[in-house]
């Protein structure tokens, strides 16, 4: 049990727990669980660490970035941020809310939600520490996704009917939280038009334009098994080859940057972390040191 209670820790890649604040976010059997309380200090940290992050997003003068955090612990697989969405400057939520697929524990569904900036960042498992990824886009290419996020009824066309928190991206079957970014930027750059059904089209694109989704290697044959005792986990929808392999292909926020900055020419990337004692702040497509420590290129306040 303890194999498969890993295995759902490990690859818990898009579940709420309790509300949307926590999207994107599993624990070993507790995939509903309620978070852990933060402590006063935790929180004047996270609403610091958002106020800087808005003030970036205020003078960028775009209309949408995409964003991304880590949330869970996704390190044994090389992978430091574990959802994304698009934050909106004109979202009817409120300036810089995050547009994303969670899933309602309540309802058993998947559900589209705008989310404040400050909600957003409180969804992780180690509030101590924590990373803000944000790509900007150039011109055409940010009216276009800022339309797409905008439309209501195209950003529910393309939520999948079944969650599956390892979802394989090229499959209608099911979908998480990454997967419905990817298939929303697709709407946005591919000139799908009547594609039906739209989510087949939104698939297809990216393949054709060489996505490539993340890897995760798990290694340790039995937590394959996991999807036949952890709700929300399935199989069913990967090649077989890649079982084979003890892998699975899915949508994460490093194989949907990777696409954005090889496809978008002109794209930018701003990288945000706090570690309690500072937030630093890197412009460019490298990732800050783990620890949340600041190199020569790196901007650092203080925040004690």
């Amino acid at each position: 049990m303890t194999a498969i209670a890993n295995a759902a820790l490990l690859l818990g890649l898009g579940v709420s727990a309790w509300g949307p604040w926590n999207a994107c976010q599993a624990a070993a059997l507790r995939f509903c669980d309620r978070p852990a309380a933060l402590s006063a200090g935790q929180q004047d940290t996270l609403f610091r660490f958002g106020a800087i992050v808005k003030e970036a997003l205020d003078v960028s003068g775009q209309g949408v970035a995409l964003i991304a955090r880590s949330g869970l612990d996704l390190s044994r697989f090389g992978m430091r941020y574990s959802h994304a969405g698009f934050s909106l400057r004109a979202s009817p939520n409120s300036p810089w809310s995050v547009r994303q697929l969670y899933y309602a524990c309540d309802e058993q569904k998947p559900r589209i939600y705008d989310q404040g900036l400050a909600g957003f960042l409180l969804g992780s498992d180690a509030p101590d520490i924590g990373y803000l990824s944000v790509v900007f886009l150039p011109a055409e290419a940010a009216i276009e996704l800022e339309r797409a996020a905008l439309d209501d009824r195209q950003a529910l066309q393309l939520l999948g009917v079944a969650y599956s928190a390892n979802a394989y991206p090229f499959s209608l079957r099911y979908q998480n939280c990454n997967q419905w970014v990817i298939e929303l930027l697709a709407a946005a750059w591919g000139q799908l038009g009547n594609a039906a059904p739209p989510r087949a089209g939104a698939q297809g694109w990216p393949a054709e334009q060489g996505y490539v989704p993340s890897v995760v290697d798990v290694g340790y044959r039995p937590l394959m098994w996991a999807g036949a005792f952890i709700p929300l986990l399935n199989n069913d929808d990967h090649p077989a080859e890649d079982l084979a392999r003890n892998t699975y292909r899915v949508s994460m926020p490093a194989s949907i940057e990777a696409f954005v900055q090889a496809h978008v020419p002109g794209a930018t990337r701003i990288e945000f972390c706090h570690n309690g004692r500072q937030v630093v702040v890197r412009q460019g497509w490298g990732l800050i040191p783990e620890g949340c420590r600041p190199e020569a290129q790196d901007s650092a306040i203080a925040l004690d």
